[in-house]
């Protein structure tokens, strides 16, 4: 795998399937993507290999003695779905994860580098919206950062 990024739009259909971009599945080296609930009110799709080192990861740094760390591990790992992409390059999304992310029709498709979002059109132009002000923030916080460590070399 190399890196999935862009945006695009698709239309999720009446059997809730929703088509991947060819971009994106090019950079697949499966017909299979682990999907769940994400933060932020969409679901998260992460290609096999990235999906076992983040959930080894959490595994590795929780306990199950723990009521935090069983949190953890049921929100976390517990809403997660293989689901194969099928020869027309769509993905079928149960019911349970459209809803949990409030999918209707349209639908913006993010590459993440490492795992796609999937966002309901209008939730995606909602959370854009309302979050310009943080994004501002956060980027000159992160040019700052960035600046250090150039000079710190």
């Amino acid at each position: 795998m190399n890196y999935l990024t862009g945006k695009y739009t698709n239309t999720l259909d009446d059997k809730g399937r929703l088509s991947l971009p060819s971009r994106l599945r090019a950079e697949l080296s499966e017909s299979v993507l682990v999907v769940k609930e994400g933060e932020d009110h969409c679901l998260w799709a992460y290609p096999p290999d990235q999906w076992k080192l983040l959930s080894q990861t959490i595994i590795a740094s929780t306990n199950p003695l723990l009521p935090e760390d069983r949190l953890i591990r049921r929100r976390f790992l517990g809403s997660a779905q293989e689901i194969e992409i099928d020869k027309a390059g769509r993905v079928s999304l149960p019911q349970a994860l459209r809803e949990s992310a409030s999918l209707c029709r349209d639908c913006v498709i993010l590459g993440q580098n490492d795992y796609i979002e999937i966002w309901d059109a209008k939730e995606y132009e909602g959370y854009v919206e309302s979050s310009q002000g943080a994004y501002r923030a956060a980027l000159e916080k992160l040019g700052n950062t960035m600046k250090q460590n150039r000079e710190g070399l």
